[in-house]
């Protein structure tokens, strides 16, 4: 049997068990329904509701595959950064994980603003505070992963309770009143299409809501039997996700709550107009639970991601000290936790543009990965393995091809503040190559 890059020697510490697994993967892709709400507006109730449906099939579940063969192939720390340098080679390694390192940042800064957001509904006056708290929420999160994988299993699952059962309650209430059919007072009941830029920001909307699998990844050593809990805790996690998507979007569209609303005051408002300031504070309950749930799970990805490339000699050899106890990489997890307290400063529409637009970028590196592996290495050991060929592979990965580029192909048609977002996204892509010839003369001085 082939030895696994990056892996630890001897055994690997297996604490993640697939319940808690399931809870990391929700959040590390999810975290509910919260930041849907543009999309009714945008596209109108039934295109809305049309788009969440489907946008899995052609985006996510060509994803999910590819992550569970590659996963299941080479469970190693690093994960994606992993299988794209064993594929494609060292540079292209590095691309991987840097822009996913760009991407997670972003990603992260967006968690601690909903959270101030959501908080409002409770306290009014946590407006003028948010950047103390955003940083207070950084650094409590970051505390909690130093503690270790383990209690960041836990809390996810405590979280995502709080984020799910709110969703629940709602569409039984909804079901069991007369409901307010979608008509001319109906969330985004314009006639006619919707324009192309509408239409694009709200498939990157919906995009960003359902990517994510392969964060997960990172930390597989530290899972029980990888290859088999990563299949069940992943078939659990989207199956919770359509059903709480699929729930919310019904719901808003049966209330006929006003898509301006819905925009501006998000689920919390929906809550309240189907059942009273009651059901209004529970979902923003939950809308805060997603937040710190989100925050969590992808900062214990993020951090397992540097510590791998230091140990390659592609960061500086700072990022790979480990707490001898516990086994988490401290200095990455700290490092991280400092970038992010910077970037909370961002605005949440453009960070959702860029965060698409880098997480697209690396994810085709990995599909690519993943048709050279099978090349390079047709006898390795696949306890899940995509049941397509070469022309079958192909055709997969051209589904959520199409989709990147439709995103941006509307975002590029649009003469707005999103224009500079793409624009900003292109060039964080292009500092990749930058970055590796400075990693070619300072590699020898990092190891």
């Amino acid at each position: 049997m082939e030895p696994i890059p990056g892996a630890p020697p001897g055994r690997a510490r297996a604490v993640l068990r697939p319940a808690a697994l399931t809870a990391v993967i929700f959040f590390s892709v999810s975290g509910g329904p919260y930041g849907l709400e543009p999309v009714l507006g945008l596209v109108g109730p039934w295109n809305a509701i049309l788009l969440v449906l489907l946008t899995p099939l052609l985006w996510a579940l060509p994803v999910i595959l590819m992550v569970l063969e590659l996963n299941a192939m080479m469970p190693a720390s690093g994960g994606y950064y992993r299988w794209v340098s064993e594929g494609l080679g060292p540079m292209w390694g590095f691309f991987e994980g840097w822009w996913s390192w760009l991407y997670q940042f972003v990603d992260l800064a967006i968690y601690p603003v909903l959270f101030v957001q959501y908080a409002g509904f409770f306290f009014p006056a946590a407006a003028p505070l948010r950047y103390p708290l955003c940083l207070g929420i950084v650094w409590c999160c970051a505390g909690l992963n130093l503690l270790g994988i383990l209690p960041v299993g836990r809390t996810s699952a405590a979280f995502g309770a709080a984020v799910v059962v709110p969703f629940i309650l709602l569409f039984a209430y909804a079901l069991g009143g007369s409901g307010t059919p979608a008509g001319s007072d109906a969330p985004g009941a314009a006639v006619g299409a919707p324009g192309l830029p509408a239409a694009a920001m709200a498939l990157f909307t919906v995009m960003w809501n359902y990517l994510g699998w392969d964060n997960a990844t990172t930390f597989a050593p530290e899972v029980h039997r990888p290859a088999r809990s990563y299949l069940v805790a992943t078939s659990w996690a989207l199956a919770l996700i359509l059903l709480t998507y699929a729930m919310a979007m019904v719901t808003a569209v049966r209330s006929g709550i006003s898509a301006d609303v819905l925009e501006r005051e998000g689920f919390p408002a929906l809550g309240s107009l189907i059942g009273g300031p009651l059901a209004g504070g529970l979902l923003s309950a939950g809308g805060m639970a997603s937040a710190l749930g989100l925050f969590v799970a992808n900062l214990l990805s993020v951090s397992r991601l540097p510590k791998a490339m230091a140990d390659d000699g592609s960061l500086p050899a700072l990022l790979r000290r480990t707490d001898a106890r516990r086994g988490t990489p401290h200095a990455s997890i700290i490092a991280c936790a400092l970038v992010v307290s910077v970037m909370v400063l961002w605005q949440f529409e453009d960070l959702l543009v860029i965060d698409v637009m880098l997480y697209g970028s690396g994810l085709f590196l990995e599909f690519l990965a993943l048709l050279a592996l099978r090349r390079i290495r047709p006898g390795a050991h696949r306890p899940f393995a995509i049941p397509l060929g070469r022309r079958g592979l192909i055709v997969m990965i051209s589904l959520p091809a199409l989709c990147f580029l439709a995103g941006v192909a509307g975002l590029a048609a649009t003469r707005n503040i999103h224009t500079v977002a793409l624009l900003f996204a292109l060039a964080s892509v292009a500092t990749a190559p930058i970055a590796w010839r400075i990693v070619q003369r300072r590699r020898v001085t990092w190891k």
